[in-house]
């Protein structure tokens, strides 16, 4: 085998003669790269390594699975993310509870060290892993690699597929987020933990003696894991089911006070097929979506343009929702008190208290998610400043109702909603492309080239008037209102 010739396709055309000098030269060459997915996933060297060890194994097994050699990279990669995804729902833990704390490492008895271990004591590693951790994911791996990568903008370019403007400002992101006073401890020691021959020599000793096998079904669920460990919205749909669940005990609580059986059935109606819709829309077709956009191999450009479509027609049909079910309520309530139809007996009319528990669980309803998402992406302030919006409409709304009751309490609750809606409006406008950019770790200016800077405020108007035109559409007619 000629020395020069190393690119990714011999390599693998070699090794699937059961050449395992090729194949030593592929773990070597990317050998950096996996073990860097590995511990920004895991925390820890020793697990890092041994599972990056096993996703070399894995490729040799698959190798003839893999139909495109020149995405040698790329299908490692899937690999990795898949052993990692495996690993952490084996064991039920995140990143962060693999690293033990600096006292703890004293306890523990002596282990046969790895060879990152050998450079790098338990005691760095602990220290080490408790700065990174606090860098977001889409940071955190650009900085692993660039110190195992002889600091090279390019290289770390080349193996995440991203522009090397992208990963100078992901750089800068993460080197800020970390404290100026371990910074040159984390560069100092992720640069002596960079496997060398020692971890090449390891993974070719785990190689089975056969030369490689059939594929097995694996192949596939790799792939599949590459897509799913991609998603970092866990915490983010925390906090949106904690705002289901206010949102429906807030609808639960008007329900019960309703005055009228009539009304009470109209209102169990609309709030189930509301919440119905709100779950299987949201919950169910957002996986859809994203699962259809693997299969389909959407480029980023499509499938940005589907998902803006998507949460129009999410938020059209929410809005639509809204304004009949208010217009049916307001023509029970004018109805019943015309002809004075009797009082439920099982009515709970609504006290001070528990109108102020229904706003906060329906604001909270309306926020947490923007909340959990400026929060997620360190987007802080404005976290904060949604958080204040939304006490403040509780408050606002909680004091306008006190002393209003039957159509007129209607009618101001649908004011503050038309008001909830324009705020929530407000906030995708001015923030959505600022999360977005940092979600991606990139610039303002490549998300406006994927999602024009102009889309958001159209489909925003177009909302607007979808519901000027429903609220038209179902306004009662004059002779209705005079009956």
């Amino acid at each position: 085998m000629a020395a020069t010739a190393n690119s990714d396709v011999q390599l693998v055309e070699w090794s699937l003669t059961g050449d395992r000098d090729a194949f030593r030269k592929i773990v070597e060459r990317y050998q950096a790269l996996v073990c860097s997915i590995t511990y920004n996933a895991t925390g820890s060297l020793t697990l890092s390594e041994d599972l990056a060890q096993e996703t070399f194994v894995a490729a040799w097994k698959q190798l003839p699975e893999l139909r495109e050699p020149s995405q040698l990279r790329a299908w490692l990669c899937g690999i990795t993310r898949f052993m990692v995804g495996k690993q952490l729902r084996r064991q039920g833990y995140e990143p962060i509870h693999a690293a033990e704390t600096v006292d703890a490492i004293h306890e523990l008895p002596a282990s046969d060290p790895s060879p990152a271990a050998q450079a790098v004591s338990r005691e760095e590693e602990a220290i080490l892993w408790r700065a990174l951790e606090r860098i977001p994911d889409a940071y955190r791996e650009p900085l692993i690699l660039f110190y195992r990568e002889q600091q090279s903008v390019e290289r770390v370019a080349a193996e995440l597929e991203l522009s090397e403007d992208a990963v100078k400002q992901r750089l800068s992101r993460g080197r800020k987020l970390l404290h100026e006073e371990v910074i040159s401890f984390v560069e100092g020691t992720l640069s002596r933990s960079t496997p060398g021959e020692a971890f090449s020599g390891a993974v070719l000793a785990a190689l089975p003696l056969t030369t490689v096998s059939a594929a097995t079904a694996t192949a596939s669920a790799a792939a599949k894991g590459s897509a799913a460990a991609k998603s970092g919205l866990f915490a983010a749909w925390l906090l949106s089911i904690g705002g289901i669940v206010s949102g429906i005990g807030a609808h639960w609580l008007v329900i019960r006070s309703a005055p009228t059986d009539r009304e009470r059935r109209a209102q169990k109606i609309a709030f189930t097929s509301l919440w119905i819709f709100v779950l299987v829309w949201a919950v169910f077709g957002q996986i859809a979506v994203g699962m259809l956009a693997h299969r389909l191999q959407w480029r980023d450009e499509t499938y940005f343009h589907i998902m803006a479509g998507f949460w129009w027609i999410y938020a059209a049909v929410a809005v639509t929702m809204t304004i009949v079910m208010l217009r049916r309520f307001l023509a029970l309530r004018r109805e019943s008190e015309k002809t004075g139809e009797t009082f439920s007996t099982s009515a709970r009319p609504m006290k001070a208290g528990t109108s102020a528990l229904v706003w906060c669980g329906t604001y909270f309803g309306f926020f947490s998610w923007l909340i959990g998402a400026a929060w997620r992406l360190h987007d802080h302030t404005t976290a904060g400043i949604i958080a204040g919006l939304m006490v403040a409409l509780c408050i606002w709304t909680t004091i306008s109702l006190r002393r209003r009751a039957g159509i007129a309490a209607l009618q101001t609750v649908a004011w503050h909603l038309t008001f909830t809606w324009t705020a929530v409006l407000v906030i995708l406008n001015l923030s959505l492309p600022t999360w977005i950019a940092l979600g991606r770790g990139t610039t303002l200016a490549e998300v406006h080239r994927l999602l024009p800077v102009w889309l958001i405020p159209l489909l925003t108007l177009a909302l607007a008037i979808w519901a000027g035109f429903v609220m038209v559409l179902t306004k009662p007619k004059a002779q209705a209102l005079v009956r």
